[in-house]
């Protein structure tokens, strides 16, 4: 047996070279802490990408998975089991939904939902209404179409040549939607908060002129909800603190807490277009990823959990104006629940990876969301103390951070 160390070098070695993660090795989790492989503890402000949605260990999670790894763990969708038709019956009853499909990540779930309009669109308009449209910026997955839907030329270089079909608009940009929206257009997909790309929230505005254009064009409303589902914004789901009901819903991330599982949702009239051997996945559905998730579901949907998620939202906001009137490093604090964006003032702009680096040194773990933007995804159940705690760090990073690199600064127009 091989007894050599695991360090990060090893990465290096053996892995494929795409990532290019910390140089720290988290080995133990216990609620919105991580310990690495010295000890260190750091407070977690990013949630591993928004889905340890209750902190890291949760013992109602772990009860859960303990329990059904001592009954069944797979079985295929070739049978039914119990824990996904729980998860699916209360999925329904707490949405606008009727009938789900469960896969293992957003992209599959994404790509699942992007395949069921255009299925449903040749059955009852025939094959020329295939258009999809989405926005920029946006991220909807890594498979060849979702990438090809997010319309960020960083994710589609060299994959060519990619699906067509699909017409990107500005994101917030309603005239623009107005115009390009045609007796062609399928399906449109967007997030209710831009996630990766800023987190920037869509306006009531938008999203109401977006539904009547889909309801008059006779067009289905996708919204991903991968990263603001699952009370991440104070609602079960975003659509429900906007009062816009789309056709087919995408959840991922914060589902399992931490889980891989994925669900798309909709109406049973819709759903009718998948039928048997239409659309498929292996481990989607499995009761392992069912049973953790079907509890994470009955403490997401706590009212007194979304409420706190509200109040937490202040203290992070209340609290990073009060360090940014100190610093003055952010052009703007925005965001719903419990994902957060600061954007970096313009002279700091292009620098949000390095922050994300110096504050891995301060004991603290955030992320980016593009070049110019600092996220957080906290747990959602991160006790008041430790989000204190966390922004005297994220104070402390601000310090280093603008001690180790300059501002921008444009050339001068006599060099």
């Amino acid at each position: 047996m091989d007894t050599s160390p695991i360090t990060r070098a090893l990465f290096d070695e053996v892995m494929m070279p795409n990532y290019d993660p910390a140089e720290i090795i988290p080995v133990r989790g216990d609620g919105s802490r991580l310990w690495d492989q010295v000890n260190r503890d750091y407070i977690d402000f990013a949630g591993g990408i928004a889905v340890n949605i209750l902190g890291h260990n949760h013992p109602k999670l772990v009860e859960a998975l303990d329990e059904q790894a001592r009954k069944l763990w797979h079985i295929s969708n070739l049978f039914v089991n119990e824990p996904a038709l729980k998860l699916a019956k209360r999925l329904c009853e707490l949405t606008f939904a009727e009938r789900v499909f469960f896969a293992n990540s957003g992209a599959e779930a994404n790509e699942a939902a992007l395949k069921l309009a255009r299925r449903y669109s040749a059955d009852h308009n025939g094959p020329d209404k295939r258009e999809i449209i989405a926005f920029k910026p946006s991220f909807h997955g890594r498979t060849l179409f979702t990438v090809t839907i997010g319309g960020q030329e960083k994710y589609t270089e060299g994959f060519g040549p990619l699906p067509p079909g699909i017409t990107h608009v500005p994101f917030n940009d309603l005239p623009a939607f107005t115009d390009t929206i045609s007796d062609i257009t399928c399906a449109v997909i967007l997030e209710p908060v831009l996630g990766e790309s800023g987190v920037v929230c869509a306006t009531i505005e938008f999203l109401e002129g977006v539904r009547r254009l889909c309801n008059m064009k006779k067009a289905l409303l996708i919204f991903d909800e991968v990263q603001t589902g699952n009370s991440r914004t104070g609602h079960l789901y975003a659509y429900m603190g906007y009062g816009v009901i789309p056709d087919i819903l995408t959840t991922a991330k914060g589902l399992g807490g931490g889980f891989p599982i994925s669900a798309m949702m909709t109406t049973s009239a819709i759903a009718a277009s998948l039928s048997p051997g239409s659309h498929g996945t292996t481990y989607g559905g499995n009761p392992l990823a069912c049973a953790v998730a079907g509890a994470a579901l009955e403490l997401l949907s706590d009212p007194a959990l979304q409420s706190g998620v509200l109040r937490k939202h202040d203290i992070f906001m209340d609290g990073l104006h009060r360090i940014n009137k100190r610093f003055k490093i952010f052009r703007e604090l925005r965001g719903k629940g419990l994902l957060l964006g600061c954007e970096l003032d313009k002279e700091w702009h292009g620098h949000s990876r390095n922050f994300v680096k110096v504050a891995l040194k301060e004991g603290l773990l955030v992320l980016l969301a593009g070049p110019n933007v600092i996220r957080l995804a906290p747990s959602l159940i991160i006790p008041d103390k430790v989000i204190n705690e966390g922004l005297q760090r994220f104070e402390r990073a601000i310090i280093s951070f603008t001690s180790q690199y300059a501002p921008y600064a444009p050339p001068s127009s006599h060099s």
